[in-house]
């Protein structure tokens, strides 16, 4: 029997370290034993040839430069104005590119490309159009390709929107943050209105059919005011998709973080209604969820894929679709070959050294085991149905066993329904949804990490 609980209280118990479950194992508990480059080659030629070639793969080029560092930012980034980087990194992309071509040793069909950063768009127009070229002259295209990117409004030309839109992307994503000018300062990530207005309207006369917002809640300075300004003017623009997520305050990993101190950040309670008043303000603009963090008007492809049970959550964040095959290019790129992941090496000049030198520019991987498939499989689950099911006859595993201990909990607060085929995620459970996946994590309980990793789940 289930007790109702105050939203307060729940969030000061489930506010802990957690994954954001782009990946399971996370990154920090992959097992590099067993694994290098010849373990990575033959796990991608695997994925490749065992899984239906026609229906694609996926592309994932990090492009990591920005004129600028945002303090706020998690992302591996190289601060520079220096734009004669563009082109040599470009031609580092396209020979990492071709170590895979001959792995694969036919020509994929690519269904997804996303490219990353960084900023996308310090590059110039030609520069990013030598690169599309460079990787799809020895592929194809699906019919049903997704080609997207990430741009930052102040430095986005009709010129990068044009090009890119002629070689096949449809999809924009403008990192947005916040409008208020205090939050922009603090976290030194200025566009105005305006700026985004303009790009969005430039989009959407090119013809391309989906622009997805970035914001953030829980920044320094940020106020419930200022946030409902925010979504307010993003609500005018009615972009298709908003992720709308928490910030990661992660200062031991990115010092820029230091910039601001826990004192500017909103406190816990603070932090929650940030969290309860952005939810309700876009669903009453006529958004719906999807998955975790993410909202879509209908007649969107997310909340479709949703309906059918096809969507999907990899490195990239949520897809309509799942292919079984995810190359990361570039610095820091993360790989998935359904069995095995991969990470690049996350230093520009020792990127480039060891891409000159004909070597894949692999960082670390995990090989996965039996019982990461079964776990990855529930996770993957609950992030994007919100439900998930086991039978210890015909699967068994421990430690899908041992976490339901670990889950009774959060039945007992109300957020899942538990019994012993499986779980659902309840509607009060739908912003914790980290912090039920972490009860199945086995790698996690299993280490039982002494220092922060992660941030905050709520």
């Amino acid at each position: 029997m289930t007790t109702k609980v105050s939203s307060l209280r729940l969030s000061d118990k489930y506010q802990v370290a957690a994954p954001r479950y782009t990946s399971y194992p996370t990154m920090p508990f992959w097992d590099t034993a067993g694994f290098d480059g010849q373990a990575w080659a033959d796990s991608v030629r695997r994925s490749f040839t065992e899984n239906d070639q026609s229906a694609g793969i996926s592309l994932y080029i990090h492009l990591p430069f920005c004129e600028e560092l945002c303090t706020y930012c998690g992302c591996n980034t190289r601060i520079t104005k220096n734009h004669r980087v563009e082109e040599p990194y470009i031609a580092a992309v396209i020979s990492e590119w071709q170590h895979y071509l001959e792995i694969m040793a036919a020509a994929p069909v690519i269904r997804e490309i996303h490219l990353g950063g960084g900023t996308p768009t310090f590059f110039s127009a030609k520069n990013l159009q030598a690169l599309i070229r460079g990787l799809l002259e020895k592929a194809s295209v699906h019919p049903e390709a997704a080609f997207s990117f990430e741009a930052h409004p102040a430095n986005t030309t009709v010129e990068h929107l044009q090009t890119l839109f002629d070689l096949g992307f449809r999809r924009l994503s403008l990192g947005i943050q916040d409008f208020d000018p205090k939050v922009q300062q603090i976290i030194n990530r200025r566009q105005s209105f305006e700026q985004v207005a303009a790009v969005t309207r430039q989009a959407r006369r090119i013809g391309y059919t989906s622009i997805n917002y970035d914001l953030i809640y829980g920044l320094p300075l940020q106020t419930l005011d200022g946030l409902a300004c925010t979504l307010r003017k993003v609500a005018e623009l009615q972009p298709e998709r908003i992720a709308f997520y928490s910030y990661a305050h992660v200062p031991w990993l990115k010092p820029g973080q230091r910039k601001f101190t826990e004192l500017d950040l909103p406190a816990p309670a603070a932090k929650l209604k940030l969290h309860e008043t952005g939810r309700s303000l876009l669903r009453g603009y006529g958004y719906r969820e999807v998955g975790m963090d993410n909202f879509a008007l209908p007649g969107d492809e997310l909340l479709e894929a949703a309906a059918n049970g096809r969507l999907h959550r990899n490195f990239m964040g949520y897809t309509t679709h799942q292919c079984k095959l995810l190359i990361g290019l570039g610095v820091s790129a993360i790989s998935d070959a359904d069995s095995a992941y991969a990470q690049n090496i996350k230093v520009v000049e020792d990127y480039l050294k060891a891409v000159n030198e004909e070597k894949l520019p692999l960082l670390k991987g995990h090989l996965m085991t039996p019982e990461d498939l079964i776990i990855r499989r529930h996770i993957l689950n609950i992030m994007c149905t919100g439900r998930t099911s086991w039978n210890h006859h015909t699967e068994p595993c421990a430690a899908v066993f041992e976490a339901i201990d670990r889950l009774q909990p959060l039945a007992d607060d109300g957020l899942i329904e538990l019994s012993s085929l499986g779980l659902k995620v309840t509607p009060e459970g739908e912003g914790y949804l980290r912090n039920i996946c972490m009860a199945l994590d086995a790698r996690l309980w299993a280490a039982q990490p002494t220092t922060r990793l992660f941030s905050m789940a709520i």
